[in-house]
């Protein structure tokens, strides 16, 4: 019986978390900085300059842009806060592949940003919008 030799792919996970965007992030090492969101680039998926620059934030603070591949499943949610997520993810899995901590915490890239929706209550119309008020 012959042999396999397997080889293992060394990968670098994060969960990332914003709003409702849940985002399952993954660090290839040995890439050369492609980003790819639900099997599209990174340019395809998100249409705005400033959420690419939201996504790319914790890899620019590290230097580490063109040192990992991102592969990134990201459901739920609306486009900034799946940025957000993302964004959240990457800097998640970089402190698992060992990269400077402290520059992701100081930029508050390791912070999960509590703020959701408010829930309806009942007799107004959203949050805080009441029905229109009449005197008569």
């Amino acid at each position: 019986m012959a042999k396999v030799k397997a080889t293992k792919k060394v990968q670098f996970w994060g969960t990332g978390r914003r709003k409702k965007s849940i985002a399952r992030v993954r660090l290839i090492p040995g890439g050369n900085g492609t980003i790819t969101i639900n099997q599209r680039g990174i340019d395809d998926y998100f249409g705005l300059d400033t959420l690419k620059y939201i996504v790319r934030q914790p890899l620019n603070a590290t230097e580490t842009a063109n040192k990992y591949d991102v592969v990134v499943n990201v459901t739920g949610g609306g486009y900034t806060g799946q940025a957000g997520a993302i964004r959240h993810g990457i800097s998640r899995a970089l402190v698992v592949a060992g990269e400077d901590k402290s520059v992701l915490k100081q930029n508050g890239f390791l912070t999960r940003d509590p703020r959701m929706k408010e829930r309806k209550k009942y007799g107004l119309k959203k949050a805080r919008k009441a029905p229109q008020f009449s005197k008569r």
